[in-house]
């Protein structure tokens, strides 16, 4: 009965999750009054206020839908991250283990000779049964003798002060982290894959922008050439207009670089070789969607990895009683019990059994200040834990405010920037009007047609700057994941753990 009440004692303190920044009724950023000045942006009704499932299908692109697919099944990132989870599963059982008594048996035989002519006497000389037998002489200078063995051995260290639970709950929470993990490894693959996707289409757009300039310039090139035949214009104009047109070639050519590089970005996300890996050139207007934010308090329990670095905390709590468990003295019961024999026909019989049992205490008295360091050591750790946990949430904050600050100005921005192509246009419209008239020189024709391509390169890299901040945004809200998704203890405990 004291065994039993001991075991069920559990040295080191209770967990409690770690208090967190208060979380604001509403994200700074983008509030309700806010959503006329964007760009699609509404308040969302109520069964939309979260995330869910595939979330890249909210930008209606069947091509990056299909990349997206293949990121669990291929991505080596998230398969080593399943690797890591799985290795913290098996670790749990390692440490449940320690529960258990542990069994072992062995047999040996053996055949020596002794040159100062000692030699093993038979077990039970003085002629009792399973008595205690001794070494004797053979009187023979050397002697050679057999010895048989069958012994099963068997000890438990009971667990007295909650050592072996600790250990056991903090490899849980260890596991519960590297579930975390996993999942967020997921959600950065997916989000890593939607922005190169995004920054490979802009690409494209950057291209037919620039092949429908180039046009428009070999336009213009025949148009000089025809003025200065005609002897309206100049040579000088002929000459302009031609580097124009050249240099213009010259930068759609250099675009390709960067596709090609982020074609190959995504081969590797989704686990393609990026040799046989491709994605067709397609000029698409893929539009941000109005992300579902829901309310501030919510986000804790979106993100994985402000779930992962609570269980760290709860795992660094654990230790402190594992150390603290080290002051206690320790219980070990052991049993033996076999066969021994000096022959071979007499080795598995009843007069041949031996058997040994008794318990054992051990403390230790003195050990220089160790055990209080090593307890020092895990409360810093814990407090360690419990800093980054909190700086985790704080950035999570961050992140959403940074990426609705950039939508809602983006969203401004581009209705400017809209504004500025048309009066680039109507300025090129003009410039070439005066130079067909023979009023101003080719000169300023460039100078329009210069500022009408800066101007158009800049509204689609603006559009890239807002998808680009969709997709964060979404990756700092969680990508739909919750911590109720985390496998429970029990779950772990019995391998029911899903990926």
């Amino acid at each position: 009965m004291v065994l039993a009440a001991l075991c069920g004692c559990t040295v080191g303190p209770a967990y409690h999750r770690p208090g967190s920044v208060e979380a604001p009724g509403a994200y700074r950023e983008l509030t309700a009054a806010q959503f006329k000045d964007t760009d699609g942006w509404k308040v969302a009704v109520p069964q939309d206020t979260l995330i869910r499932g595939k979330w890249w299908e909210l930008f209606a692109d069947p091509q990056l839908n299909a990349l997206e697919e293949q990121v669990n099944g291929a991505n080596q990132t998230v398969a080593a991250a399943l690797a890591t989870f799985m290795q913290a599963r098996a670790i749990i059982k390692q440490a449940q283990a320690q529960y258990w008594p542990t069994l072992t048996v062995g047999a040996s035989a053996t055949r020596s000779r002794s040159p100062f002519g000692v030699s093993p006497a038979v077990v039970g000389t003085t002629g009792n049964a399973g008595s205690t037998g001794s070494v004797g002489t053979t009187g023979n200078a050397g002697s050679t003798s057999n010895a048989f063995s069958l012994p099963f051995d068997a000890s438990w260290t009971p667990d007295l002060w909650g050592r072996v639970r600790n250990l056991v709950k903090g490899d849980i929470a260890a596991a519960q982290s590297d579930a975390a993990d996993l999942a967020n490894a997921q959600l950065t693959a997916q989000a890593e894959v939607a922005v190169d996707y995004f920054e490979l289409r802009n690409q494209d757009s950057l291209i037919a922008l620039l092949n429908a300039t180039v046009k428009a310039y070999a336009e213009s090139l025949e148009l000089t050439r025809a003025q200065f035949e005609t002897g309206i214009g100049t040579e000088e104009a002929v000459a302009q207009a031609q580097v124009q047109l050249q240099t213009t070639q010259a930068q759609t050519t250099n675009l390709g670089i960067a596709r090609a590089q982020y074609e190959h970005a995504i081969a590797a996300l989704v686990g393609q070789s990026a040799s046989t890996f491709t994605v067709p050139v397609i000029t698409s207007n893929v539009q941000p969607p109005a992300v579902p934010l829901g309310v501030p308090s919510q986000l804790l329990e979106r993100r994985p990895d402000v779930a992962a670095d609570e269980r760290l905390v709860g795992q660094a709590n654990a230790q402190i009683g594992i150390a603290e468990a080290a002051y206690f003295p320790t219980l070990t019961l052991s049993a033996s019990a076999g066969f021994e024999s000096t022959t071979a026909s007499n080795w598995l019989t009843w007069p041949s059994r031996f058997w040994s049992v008794g318990p054992a205490v051990s403390e230790t008295v003195f050990d220089g200040g160790l055990r209080s360091a090593t307890v020092a050591q895990y409360r810093a750790a814990y407090d360690q834990s419990v800093a980054t946990y909190r700086q985790t949430v704080l950035s999570a904050f961050q992140q959403v405010e940074d990426n609705l600050a950039a939508l809602r100005i983006l969203s401004q921005e581009l209705g400017q920037q809209d504004q500025a192509v048309a009066s680039a246009q109507h300025y090129v419209n003009i410039a070439t009007d005066r130079y067909k008239l023979g009023l101003d020189p080719y000169l300023d024709v460039i100078t329009a047609q210069t500022s009408l391509l800066s101007n158009q390169q800049t509204d689609v890299n603006l559009r890239l700057q807002q998808l680009t901040a969709s997709v964060q945004l979404i990756e700092a809200l969680g990508g739909g994941w919750e911590a109720a998704q985390l496998p429970t203890s029990g779950d772990i405990s019995a391998g029911k753990a899903k990926h």
